[in-house]
């Protein structure tokens, strides 16, 4: 055999060596750079649904709370049940005008506005709007709110008022009640659908996916490019039909639901989604990402990499080195790219980014050793036991268990054996001297196939304004607003609670009626009732403890509930109750004799349920009033 054949055969050889080895390298990088595409995709698309639901929970919980504030008005409830008698009187709009006006100047609502049942009349701050009628197709909202038995509820309409100019506006409505809970008005707000898209659409440019908000059928209420008015359905839009009752099934407030699509439904796709529902509004929080762009940038990758190949192959081992180093950077750049954007969106969204180990039960990482360090933890501690130091020195006491039973070493596993991955606690932290803030710590579990071990991610944000924002909003909900008892709804469920949480206690439940309140309005006027209200409040408050449940049920009728020892003292307490009430109340120069009739049930002989204890005290109560009123009577079988 000559030399030449034996050198075309060896440069066949090599060539054939190379080939092989640079085809499979090509095809090992495609598939991990494929993988790694996927990945990221899902860690993308869920951060930036939570960062989404997050920022429209915080803007639909305003809307929200000030309808409810407003339908829950004293003086709107007076206002509009006088209404009937000044329908002809131009100076009844104006209070009305400037009512929904503040409102307006004060939260910045394209719309506020109220509709009187009694005469169709829609107030808005600009005045007397329009009259509704039932013939009208852009009123068929209004009317079935009327028909159905929520308090509250969402649209998304076109705003008719005048100098609107018809804008695509998301409604809140709530129904305003008079005393026997009949429906006297509808209250509510407006935001203008494009200030929802414009926010939608920035996550859209900045992250590359889609977001909607859709209602219980499936229908778009708003989009970057669509809204309610447009009547489209997501799942027939965009071919996701096989995943619709999946994604519209999950109502687990604060967690989300990612799943792929399987893209064999009739122009299907494959596409990353995650679905989060938004209670408030009663509407599913849908952010899908289709990666098809970016794994042809992919395959376009594998094609150039063929073309070097070839080109390799012409110059033998010339260009190897060259070629497969930047390949590498190219590779390295990509991944580098991608890790970038990914802590920039993290970074976006919280204040500290921990990681632990829980399997091994410590700390994964530098960042997170460091931040055990400066706790005064030495380094190699177990995580379990770094725990309960930061719980020691930096959360508030009444929320240490808490915080260690849902991050400790033993709940992780157990969430994770149970396919939840997410954890979340609230809590309050301090990392000085200057007080404690509410954190949010959201904690995502994951298998982490380099060291096949169990990891955490821990991620935080300060939640204080939000927090405080949203306590003080429950405590102003659950207040009456003229004598800062609690109102109605809040007096039953503080009962409730106190007798699921110490059943074993003895409690007395008392209801206390102004003897002939009527009679006070009638001869003194309403202003001198009110008076007597607030004057038999303050006498009511100081005859108990502040931590005793004490309510206002109706317009002069109050519920206390006390623990008790026995009979005798209840009974002392009753007496004492009766004569404290007994008053002589002066107002400018109006004068009126307060009295009390008093009836008590005692649990758990006379019931072990509110509803049971209400309706017993309320016997005694007429008893009270049958036997000549100002004195105190106890239920009996």
């Amino acid at each position: 055999m000559s030399k030449k054949n034996i050198l075309i055969k060896t440069n066949i050889l090599v060539c054939l060596i190379i080939l092989a080895g640079f085809l499979l390298t090509a095809i090992l990088s495609y598939r991990a750079n494929y993988s790694s595409a996927l990945e990221n995709v899902e860690q993308i698309t869920d951060l930036t649904s939570e960062g989404i639901y997050y920022q429209l929970s915080t803007i639909f919980t305003k809307p929200v709370n000030v309808s409810l504030t407003m339908a829950n008005d004293s003086f709107l409830k007076n206002y509009l049940a006088g209404e009937a008698g000044r329908l002809e009187d131009d100076s009844y709009i104006e209070p009305l005008k400037e009512y929904l006006g503040a409102y307006q100047k004060k939260y910045g609502f394209d719309s506020v506005f109220l509709i009187s049942t009694v005469s169709g009349r829609y107030y808005n701050f600009q005045g007397l709007d329009r009259i509704l009628t039932r013939d009208n197709p852009e009123n068929v909202w209004y009317y079935a709110m009327l028909e159905d038995s929520e308090d509250y509820s969402l649209n998304v309409d076109n705003d008719e008022v005048v100098n609107a100019n018809n804008d695509i506006t998301i409604f809140v409505n709530c129904k305003i009640y008079d005393e026997k809970d009949n429906t006297i008005g509808i209250i509510g707000v407006g935001l203008r659908v494009d200030y929802l898209q414009t926010i939608l659409r920035e996550y859209q440019n900045d992250f590359d996916v889609n977001a909607y908000l859709i209602n219980e059928q499936g229908m778009i209420e708003v989009s970057s490019e669509h809204s309610g008015y447009e009547r489209l359905n997501l799942f027939e839009e965009n071919g996701l039909t096989d995943i619709r009752d999946e994604l519209l099934g999950w109502k687990e407030e604060g967690t989300s639901k990612s799943l792929w699509s399987s893209g064999s439904a009739p122009s299907g796709k494959r596409a990353y989604v995650v679905a989060r529902y938004i209670p408030e509004i009663s509407w599913h929080l849908i952010v899908e990402q289709d990666p098809p762009s970016l794994i042809a940038k992919l395959r376009q990758q594998l094609y150039h990499t063929a073309v070097a190949i070839a080109a390799i192959l012409l110059i033998i081992l010339f260009v190897i080195g060259f070629v497969i180093g930047k390949f590498n950077k190219h590779i390295l750049r990509l991944t580098q790219e991608k890790e970038e954007a990914f802590r920039k969106a993290t970074e976006q969204l919280y204040d500290n980014i921990y990681e632990l180990n829980i399997t091994q039960n410590r700390a994964a990482g530098v960042s997170t050793q460091r931040y055990f360090e400066s706790l005064g933890v030495p380094a190699n501690t177990p995580y379990d036991k770094a725990l309960r130091v930061i719980a020691e020195k930096q959360i508030k006491e009444e929320y240490r268990e808490g915080y260690i039973s849902m991050f400790s070493p033993e709940n992780v596993m157990k969430n994770y054996r149970s396919n939840n991955t997410h954890l979340q606690y609230d809590f309050m932290i301090s990392l000085d001297d200057s007080g404690y803030f509410w954190m949010r710590i959201d904690a995502y579990i994951y298998l982490c196939t380099e060291d096949h071990s169990i990891h955490m991610f821990t991620y935080r944000k300060n939640i204080d304004a939000e927090k405080r924002h949203e306590l003080k909003t429950e405590k102003k909900i659950q207040t009456d607003e003229m004598t800062g008892l609690l109102n109605k709804t809040a007096t039953r469920q503080h009962i409730s609670a106190a007798l699921t949480l110490n059943p074993e206690k003895k409690y007395a439940f008392f209801i206390l009626d102004i003897d002939n309140f009527k009679q006070a309005n009638d001869l003194h006027g309403h202003d001198f009732g009110d008076y007597v209200i607030i004057r038999f409040t303050d006498i009511m408050k100081s005859n108990f403890r502040t931590d005793d449940i004490l309510g206002r049920i109706g317009g002069d009728e109050f519920v206390v509930f006390i623990p008790v020892n026995d009979l005798e003292s209840t009974e002392a307490k009753a007496e004492l109750l009766v004569s404290s009430l007994r008053q002589t109340c002066s107002y400018h120069s109006s004068s009126w004799n307060i009295t009390s009739s008093i009836g008590i049930a005692l649990y758990p002989d006379a019931g072990t349920d509110f509803d049971t204890l209400y309706k017993n005290a309320d016997t005694a109560l007429y008893e009270s009033k049958r036997l000549g009123k100002n004195r105190y009577s106890f239920f009996r079988e």
